[in-house]
């Protein structure tokens, strides 16, 4: 089967895929966009969380053929060429990455939270992560990353961001 679909904004045809095969396979495998990581393959973790037509989904609950005409942004999607995104300075500066492999999950629905509810509470940050889990952080520095990149987006709405 063949699957043409746009990821990170640029148009992409995927030749030869079978037709049990997940989008995480084909991101991962074929295209080469090592980011979403491949846990529990049953939608439970949510380390393979990447936006469908603008919505968080787990890439690996998502077989190639539903994605055919759609658009994908992944965690390297979310970077602006070489510069991070700033959820993930964030995630960086706060120390909320220990061995990486739930953050690209983290951080594409901690985006799409920021981008929804801009400045969210600790109950809307809870709720919105509940589906990504992490074995090494405890959680307090995902917290912290997700509210300092929430109150830099809305200082820089207001004028009045301070980056120090």
């Amino acid at each position: 089967m063949r699957v043409h679909l746009t990821v990170n904004g640029r148009d992409e045809t995927v030749d030869g895929v079978w037709e049990g095969e997940s989008l995480l396979y084909v991101l991962r495998e074929r295209m080469g966009l090592p980011g979403a990581k491949n846990a529990c393959e049953q939608g439970e973790c949510g380390s393979c969380t990447v936006y469908l037509d603008g919505l968080p989904v787990c890439a690996c609950l998502v077989a190639a053929g539903q994605a055919d005409g759609r658009r994908v942004r992944t965690v390297e999607g979310l970077a602006d060429g070489g510069r991070l995104h700033p959820i993930q300075e964030a995630f960086v500066e706060c120390g909320a990455v220990q061995c990486g492999f739930c953050t690209p999950g983290l951080l594409v629905q901690a985006h799409d939270l920021i981008e929804r509810v801009g400045e969210p509470s600790d109950a809307e940050i809870r709720e919105a992560l509940a589906g990504n889990l992490c074995r090494c952080t405890g959680y307090e520095k995902i917290l912290d990353a997700v509210r300092l990149a929430a109150a830099r987006r809305g200082a820089a709405r207001t004028g009045t961001e301070d980056r120090s």
